[in-house]
């Protein structure tokens, strides 16, 4: 039995929606902030000292940011500084807790201290989050069956 064309047309909407909460590129104080610019660079290029100066320049600047705030987790975690991770991913989920790049990469930094219950908890986060399937909750259950088979 096919659903009716309203919840469809709801589901979609409420993914349209649901979509802000990922790294969302088309803010304005983002595309004009130098440091952030130069800090996702530095990410692409895993440059994670560089990253993390200059996106700490820009949270600074912008501390209701909840990107700057992923991306200082993502660059910390890759540095090897998983206790600033878990801050800065904390961070950026209170700002944003519908952030799926947050909730992703938190899952991720638990599986890298074995917490596999907590990175559960954010598999179930992105489930509720994305209501059709996403890249970050993709990611974040292969690396959890993943890590189930070791």
């Amino acid at each position: 039995m096919r659903p009716p064309r309203w919840l469809l047309a709801a589901a979609l909407a409420a993914c349209a929606l649901g979509a802000r909460g990922a790294d969302t590129d088309d803010k304005p104080a983002d595309q004009g902030d130098p440091d952030y610019l130069q800090g996702r660079k530095a990410i692409e290029a895993r440059d994670w000292r560089s990253a993390i100066r200059l996106l700490s320049s820009a949270a600074l600047r912008d501390t209701r940011n909840a990107d700057i705030q992923n991306y200082l987790g993502y660059a910390y975690r890759n540095s090897g500084q998983l206790d600033l991770s878990f801050k800065h991913y904390s961070r950026a989920l209170q700002l944003d807790p519908r952030h799926r790049g947050a909730h992703e990469y938190l899952g991720e930094a638990y599986l890298m201290i074995g917490n596999l219950p907590k990175a559960e908890e954010h598999l179930a986060a992105l489930r509720k989050i994305c209501l059709i399937p996403c890249p970050e909750y993709g990611m974040l259950e292969a690396r959890i069956a993943a890590s189930r088979k070791q």
